[in-house]
């Protein structure tokens, strides 16, 4: 028999059959697979159910293999019977099949243990599939990114866009610049410890995400955001601009104004900027820029280009056709913020990230579009949709409200290729970021993490006509998540748009 309901899952797959009954699992129940899919399968159907899997040649109860004729590239089948294969069309295909499959695992009210039957073909509507997490206003250490990538490549997300750099502190050891580590990384937003990673640190964040089949994009800020950079090398620095904007804004938060070659503590943006006529400046920025490639096997450098206040527009538009062309030089593709698409002559093929919002105002289309006139694309960050910094609601304790409040529907109501009027194809895809100003603590990333990038999973993997791409069908597919949150642990926002399940 064939049920008329979804599934509890999410994001949507492509085509999705719910069957009657469920397949029974208990602990000894046998596993064939390649690794690590199936030891990492084992692992967090324990953690889950406290239901122990065990590896086996053949005749297994749960069969994993890869076959790239059974969907495009990350794509899978999955079908749930009296046993259990899935079909990755690649390794990722495989690994997200089995993360489709965690979510039919469901404990019955005698306390035993099921799979819901049903047959799954899956495949993603876009490539790009991303978040962001700030380290730079406040630092996380390697285990708190490790368990990020977790729970967000659970939702099927595969790029993880690390921001390593802003004033209030600079994240990432460089050989050749080591004063940057000593002096400008122990500082952090609202006064509170910094930080950064050491390059051990790093690569062994890039090797965890590839693991789990994500991909790290390095961001270095530039030209502006760069306050911490002057407490460490001062001559690269211009002095802070002290604009009204700032100055009021810092006095009505209580917040330090910023000083040249101290540590900034505050939130203020636009006032900093690297010396953009100084050749030492780009000699600086090659070196960043040739580390970080060594480290970073993936395509692309972010070099952020965004809330230049303080840089005339001259000054930007040399700096940008100079910094673009360096990350290329160095085999990379250049990504930045789509303020860089106002620059003429940022290097071809350069990727945007556009932050403006759901309706563009000013020169924010325009500026996105110079990245596809000039034979790159796009990824959508609608400030007022996909930041997952902005408060929930107007009394939510944390996050900001610049862009506007951002409920689970907010977040889940818009669509990536229905922003700027570009072709459908010159969308990439779309990234989440997490700003961390009010974020001190692990909890709070996690409280406004989720479960908003589960909206913008689906967003980003889901396609835009299936049957069940509706808030209707997601708000009670995302509450049927609430047990497998809370057995990975994760603090998520327990929104009472949503009805959370108990099992």
């Amino acid at each position: 028999m064939v049920f008329p309901y979804p599934l509890p899952l999410v994001p949507v797959p492509v085509s999705a059959t719910a069957e009657e009954g469920r397949m029974p699992v208990a602990t000894g129940f046998r596993i064939a697979g390649p690794a690590p899919a199936a030891t990492q399968l084992i692992a967090a159907i324990e953690r889950r159910s406290g239901i122990r899997l065990v590896e086996a040649d053949g005749g297994a109860e749960i069969v994993l293999r890869v076959d790239s004729a059974v969907a495009a590239s990350e794509g899978y089948t999955l079908t749930v019977g009296d046993s259990v294969e899935i079909i990755g069309a690649d390794d990722a295909g495989l690994f997200y099949g089995f993360q489709t499959l965690l979510q039919l695992l469901r404990q019955d009210e005698d306390g035993s243990w099921g799979f819901l039957r049903a047959q799954i073909a899956d495949a993603p509507r876009f490539p790009r599939r991303g978040v962001m997490l700030d380290v730079a206003r406040h630092f996380f250490g390697v285990a708190d990114v490790k368990r990020f990538i977790d729970s967000t490549s659970a939702l099927k997300f595969n790029h993880l866009h690390l921001h390593l750099s802003d004033d209030q502190g600079w994240r990432i050891e460089i050989d050749s610049w080591p004063l940057l580590t000593e002096r400008a990384s122990a500082s952090a937003a609202n006064s509170d410890a910094g930080g950064f990673y050491s390059k051990h640190d790093y690569r062994e964040i890039v090797d965890y995400a590839a693991s789990r089949h994500m991909i790290v994009i390095p961001e270095i800020d530039l030209p502006g955001h760069t306050h911490a950079i002057g407490v460490a090398y001062p001559d690269l620095v211009e002095a802070p601009v002290l604009g009204d904007d700032l100055v009021a804004d810092s006095a009505r938060l209580g917040q330090p104004l910023p000083v040249s070659g101290e540590p900034y503590t505050g939130w203020g943006v636009g006032h900093s900027s690297v010396r953009i006529h100084e050749d030492r400046t780009y000699d600086f920025i090659r070196d960043v820029v040739r580390e970080l490639t060594e480290m970073t096997p993936g395509p692309y450098i972010h070099v952020g280009g965004d809330e230049s206040l303080g840089t005339p527009q001259a000054d930007f538009d040399l700096f940008a056709a100079r910094v673009t062309q360096i990350v290329v030089e160095a085999g990379k593709t250049p990504l930045a913020w789509h303020e860089m698409g106002s620059a003429g002559d940022i290097a071809e093929g350069t990727v945007g990230q556009y932050w403006g919002g759901t309706t563009a105002e000013g020169a924010h289309a325009a500026e996105a579009a110079r990245f596809v006139a000039r034979g790159g694309a796009l990824i959508m960050s609608p400030s007022n949709a996909a930041y997952l910094d902005m408060k929930y609601s107007p009394d939510f304790p944390l996050g900001l409200d610049w862009a506007g409040t951002i409920d689970v529907q907010t977040a889940y109501d818009w669509d990536p290729t229905a922003v700027l009027d570009l072709p459908d194809a010159a969308i990439l895809g779309i990234e989440a970021p997490l700003w961390t100003e009010t974020a001190r603590t692990w909890t709070d990333v996690e409280q406004l993490v989720f479960p908003r990038a589960a909206a913008h999973a689906e967003i980003s993997w889901s396609p835009r006509a299936a049957s069940e791409r509706s808030w209707e069908s997601f708000r009670e597919r995302l509450g049927a998540m609430a047990p497998l949150w809370k057995a990975e642990g994760i603090s998520f926002h327990p929104s009472a748009e949503v009805p959370w399940s108990a099992r």
